[in-house]
C-alpha cells in the first residue's frame, strides 16, 4: 500500500522495529509520538440546531481555530518531538503563509512520523481497493445514505474521500451526513497499555463514525502491522438490549468507554473513570481484559459524577510531574475552612463529593477491593508507591481554588493539561487563576508564540525546559470542551 501521503515509520527496517513504535507505561514520561486531528472543514458546518445532537457546545471560527491557536499545538508538537520539520521555519509558517504546512496531503505538509495526524492514516489504507470498498460499504451503511452515493464515493481519489469520510461533506461542500467536529479529540478514540492499543466504544451515536475510522486504520495501515495482535475490544453485553429498563440501566446492560476516562498511570497502574461516557460494564470488562493478558497489576476504577461538566476523569485531573497534579478542588479533598469559603457548598443540593467513588483492585485478588476515601489520596499514593516520588507531593487547584474560579475554569479546561515531558506541560491561556497557581508552586508560565520565539532564538530548547506552562490560544478551542490531553492519543513516551 503507497500513496505520496503515506507515513512510514523511521524505526522500522527491513520489517524488524530497532525500538518500539508503540509503547506508554505513564502519563508524564516524554512524549515521542501521538496521534492528533487537526480541525477540519467539518466544524465548519455545525449549526446551532444541530451542535447538541453533534456533542458541540458552540458554534466556532474555524479560520481563527486554525490559523490562531491549533496551529500553535502543532509547531509546539513538532518542536518537541521531530524538531526538524519545523526549526528555523516558524517565522515563515506565520498567518499569512499558504498554510500547506499544516494541511493534511498538501504539497508543502510536514508528514511526520512522530505527530501523525488520523487523515493523513485514513487517506493511506484508502489507496487499498478492498480496504476502499469495505469502509465505504460500512460508513454508508451506518449513516443510512442511498446507494448512489455509496457509487458517487467511489470516484474520488483517497486524499479527498478520507477529508469527505470525516467532514461528511464533498468538496463542492454539500453535506452527505454530519460532521464529525469531536474529531480533534483524538484521545477518546483509542488509548496505549505499554505495548497495547485499547480500541473505544463512544457513548453517543454522533462519534459512532470515529470508532469505526479508528478500527479501520489501527487494522489496516503499516505503521501498526506489528501491533494488530495487541488490539483490545472489549465485548458487548451480549443481548443487553433485552433487558427491563435497558435504556435506562446503561451502567448494566451498554458496554460504552471513551479515551478521556483510561489513563496509564504508571507501568502496572491503569485508571478507569466512570462517567457520563464510560460505564461500569465496560471498566469491569477493561480490567478482566488487561489482567488475563498481565498488562498491569493494578486497575484503579474512579466514579465521577455524571455531569456534563466532568465529561471524563481527565477533565478533572491531569498530572503535571510525578510528584505533582492539577485538579478541580471540590473533587480533592478541601478542609473544613475551605469548604466555608465556597458559597457553593451552601446553595448545592448536595456535595458532589459524594457522588466519587474509587475502588482499586489488584491482580489474582479481584474479589478483595479496597476502596480509597478522596482524589488526593489516590494520587499521592500513586506519586508514592507507583513513580517513587522522593519530593513531597503537590496539588496545583483549577482556579487556585477560588470560588467561583474553579468551576469556571474547569469548565474551559484548566485540569485538561498535556505533559510534554514531565514538568512541562501544554494547556490554555484563558484560565487566569490556575496559571497563577502554578507560578505559586515555581512554573514559568509563557505563550506559545514567545517560547517557539525563544526557541528559534537558541535562548532554550526542548530539551533544557524545566517546570513550564505553555499557554495556548485558546478563545476558539476552549468553545469545544477539550483540552490539550484531549487533542492527543500518545502512541510513545519515554519510560521515567
Amino acid at each position: 500500500m503507497t500513496s505520496e501521503t503515506t507515513v512510514t515509520p523511521t524505526t522500522v527496517v527491513n520489517g524488524t522495529t530497532n525500538s518500539p513504535f508503540i509503547q506508554v507505561s505513564s502519563e508524564i514520561g516524554t512524549l515521542r509520538r501521538l496521534l492528533i486531528h487537526s480541525p477540519d472543514r467539518g466544524l465548519g458546518k455545525v449549526v446551532p440546531s444541530k451542535a447538541q445532537d453533534w456533542l458541540f457546545e458552540d458554534i466556532v471560527n474555524l479560520t481563527m481555530m486554525r490559523r490562531d491557536e491549533y496551529d500553535y499545538y502543532v509547531k509546539l508538537l513538532l518542536y518537541f518531538l521531530d524538531p526538524a520539520t519545523v526549526r528555523g521555519r516558524i517565522a515563515d509558517l506565520g498567518p499569512d503563509s499558504d498554510r500547506d504546512f499544516f494541511k493534511p496531503n498538501q504539497p508543502g505538509y510536514f508528514k511526520s512520523d512522530k505527530v501523525i495526524d488520523i487523515q493523513v492514516l485514513l487517506a493511506d489504507i484508502l489507496t487499498d481497493e478492498v480496504v476502499r470498498t469495505k469502509l465505504i460499504a460500512s460508513i454508508c451503511g451506518i449513516e443510512r445514505t442511498s446507494f448512489k452515493t455509496q457509487q458517487q464515493l467511489h470516484q474520488y481519489d483517497p486524499v479527498e474521500l478520507a477529508k469527505i469520510m470525516i467532514s461528511g461533506s464533498l468538496p463542492d461542500q454539500t453535506m452527505l451526513f454530519s460532521p464529525l467536529p469531536n474529531f480533534i479529540f483524538t484521545r477518546d478514540i483509542g488509548i496505549v497499555i505499554n505495548d497495547h492499543i485499547l480500541l473505544n466504544k463512544p457513548a453517543k451515536p454522533a462519534r459512532t463514525r470515529e470508532a469505526l475510522l479508528a478500527q479501520y486504520f489501527f487494522n489496516y495501515h503499516p505503521l501498526f502491522a506489528n501491533y494488530r495482535n495487541k488490539l483490545i475490544e472489549i465485548p458487548d453485553n451480549e443481548h443487553a438490549f433485552l433487558l427491563p429498563d435497558a435504556d435506562v440501566n446503561r451502567d448494566v446492560t451498554r458496554s460504552t468507554l471513551e479515551g478521556g476516562d483510561v489513563m496509564m498511570i504508571a507501568k502496572r497502574h491503569l485508571m478507569i473513570g466512570v462517567s457520563e461516557r464510560t460505564t461500569l460494564y465496560a471498566a469491569q470488562q477493561v480490567m478482566r481484559l488487561v489482567f488475563e493478558k498481565n498488562l498491569v497489576d493494578t486497575v484503579t476504577i474512579i466514579k465521577i459524577p455524571k455531569k456534563r461538566d466532568y465529561m471524563h476523569i481527565d477533565t478533572i485531573f491531569t498530572q503535571v510531574k510525578r510528584n505533582m497534579w492539577v485538579l478541580l478542588g471540590s473533587l480533592g479533598r478541601l478542609g473544613d475552612e475551605a469548604k466555608k469559603r465556597d458559597v457553593l457548598h451552601f446553595f448545592a443540593q448536595k456535595d458532589l463529593s459524594e457522588e466519587l467513588r474509587i475502588i482499586q483492585f489488584s491482580k489474582g485478588n479481584e474479589h478483595k477491593p479496597r476502596e480509597i476515601e478522596n482524589l488526593e489520596d489516590l494520587l499521592a499514593d500513586i506519586s508514592k508507591t507507583d513513580l517513587c516520588a522522593t519530593e513531597p507531593v503537590q496539588f496545583v487547584y483549577s482556579g487556585n481554588n477560588e470560588f467561583p474560579f474553579g468551576a469556571r475554569e474547569q469548565w474551559t479546561d484548566s485540569c485538561n493539561l498535556l505533559a510534554l515531558k514531565e514538568g512541562v506541560v501544554v494547556g490554555y491561556d484563558r484560565n487566569d487563576r490556575t496559571l497563577e497557581a502554578f507560578r505559586q508552586v515555581g512554573f514559568d508560565v509563557v505563550g506559545a508564540a514567545e517560547l517557539l520565539d525563544r526557541f528559534e532564538r537558541g535562548e532554550s530548547s526542548p530539551e533544557t525546559i524545566q517546570n513550564t506552562f505553555i499557554m495556548l490560544p485558546s478563545a476558539e478551542l476552549s468553545r469545544a470542551r477539550g483540552g490539550s490531553h484531549c487533542m492527543s492519543l500518545p502512541l510513545l513516551r519515554d519510560e521515567i
